[in-house]
């Protein structure tokens, strides 16, 4: 990150920084309710290809006390956006006032030697513009008024953000053939490691990561530049999620919302890393994420994380069957992929984010899952695949008809999109698809990649005609 073009939203918690974060983004990036807390990480965008703006947690936290570790740890991010940043628009509330902390905060902000541009925020009528004189005391001049909710004053903040920064640096001119920034989503249950192996690759404290189910609310963005052995310089975008719960256990409104990003970070996803429990294995709400997952048509691997847990207790007493590490992490992938059979064979990295343990391989296996969603599959070898795996398993009758492929081509990537030219588009059945798919992904080695089918089956008509003939 650089230090020249980044702006911060600072202040103490519920003052409306989320809420003025998406009307400078111009669109709803950050969670927005009217629960103190509710923003813990950093949220990080590009404004207008200028300048990158942070969304912080509130300081002095006064929710959730009693995790007190928590509370430290969302604090830290918001003093870490303040020595990232080179603006800090310190955001304070109109209709509070000025308050203590908001004092001690100032003081804080004063020791930075940051650009500082206080923001009175909701001024959500005009007779509310006299509410500025107290926030003068803190001595960073004039604030400016507005209402991020209703867009009053939103001008005046951006042409001051203008003034302050300066004017906007050429870019240099992209390099022809510049790879896409590829997405990578990290989702799992609530507590099994996302935001720490995120961590782990930025080589960074930049989430907040605590032992307490649910620290991460939102869905967190973060660029990574990864230089591969062979020289290739390869863009990614971390994103972590909240740790989605089955729809029947989200009760809270912050939940919901936090289980509704979770779910379009999937759907913006390239690739998508299944994060799970080594201690407790896969469990059914894994596979409902799966599940999703596999719907949404996105590349996934396993990542089977406190792997470190697993070797201490093997080494400590070793599993009966097992006779090395080796052979008891084998046996654990398989019985995995056994539990989650409709991941189309889908690679399971052992890694431990506390320690780093093969941590390194998570980037590797994203740059393996893009280029092999890329490849076009030669038309003469799908079909004759297809073939063999037709009459090596036939298609149970269903109708007095036997489900049949006359000619199959390849019609798209990401995920993989077979167009099936076939006797009736309606009689491929769940189980038989599963099968195919397999096999396709056997034969071509698409390991984690999904596929779909496009049956173009005859028309009803068309059809009888045939077996009258017949």
């Amino acid at each position: 990150m650089t230090t020249d073009r980044t702006v911060a939203l600072v202040g103490r918690p519920n003052v409306g920084k989320s809420r003025l974060f998406n009307r400078l983004a111009r669109r709803r990036i950050a969670i927005v309710h009217d629960q103190a807390g509710v923003t813990r990480d950093v949220n990080s965008v590009e404004i207008d290809d200028d300048y990158t703006l942070l969304d912080t947690g509130g300081i002095g936290l006064v929710v959730d006390m009693d995790h007190q570790k928590l509370i430290q740890a969302a604090e830290e991010q918001v003093w870490f956006a303040v020595e990232a940043a080179s603006v800090i628009l310190f955001v304070l509330d109109a209709r509070e006032g000025l308050t203590s902390l908001d004092e001690i905060i100032a003081e804080r902000l004063r020791a930075s030697g940051k650009s500082i541009i206080p923001v009175i925020n909701k001024v959500d009528n005009p007779n509310m513009v006299d509410r500025a004189q107290p926030f003068l005391s803190l001595g960073f001049g004039e604030g400016l008024m507005i209402s991020a909710e209703h867009g009053y004053g939103e001008s005046e903040l951006r042409e001051g953000l203008d003034e302050v920064l300066g004017p906007r640096p050429e870019k240099e001119s992209e390099a022809a053939g510049e790879r896409p920034r590829i997405r990578l989503a990290f989702v799992g249950r609530p507590n099994v490691g996302k935001s720490s192996i995120c961590n782990r690759l930025l080589n960074d404290s930049r989430l907040v990561v605590s032992e307490v189910p649910g620290t991460t609310r939102d869905s967190v963005s973060l660029n990574l530049d990864y230089k591969a052995s062979d020289g290739q310089d390869w863009p990614f975008a971390l994103v972590d999620t909240a740790g989605l719960r089955r729809r029947g256990r989200v009760s809270h409104s912050i939940e919901y919302f936090s289980t509704l990003r979770s779910h379009e970070a999937v759907e913006k996803a390239d690739i998508v890393f299944l994060v799970i429990d080594a201690e407790t294995g896969v469990t059914r709400q894994d596979k409902a994420l799966a599940g999703e997952i596999i719907d949404s048509g996105k590349c996934v691997c396993v990542i089977v994380n406190k792997w470190d847990k697993a070797i201490e207790g093997f080494e400590e007493q070793p599993l009966k069957g097992y006779e090395t590490i080796d052979d008891f992490r084998k046996g654990y992938g398989e019985a995995a992929l056994k539990e989650l059979f409709f991941l189309p064979d889908s690679p399971v990295l052992f890694v431990s984010a506390k320690t780093g343990l093969a941590i390194d391989r998570v980037l590797r296996m994203a740059r393996m899952l893009w280029e092999i969603s890329g490849r076009s599959l030669p038309t003469p070898r799908l079909n004759k695949c297809l073939d063999a795996l037709l009459q090596k398993r036939e298609p149970k009758i269903v109708k007095f008809k036997r489900f049949k492929i006359y000619y199959a081509v390849q019609i798209g990537n990401r995920p993989f999109r077979f167009r099936l030219f076939c006797n009736r588009a309606t009689k491929l059945e769940e189980g038989y698809k599963r099968y195919l798919v397999r096999g396709i992904n056997k034969a071509f080695e698409l390991r984690g990649c999904p596929i779909e089918f496009d049956l173009k089956g005859k028309t009803v008509r068309y059809a009888e005609r045939n077996e009258r003939k017949r």
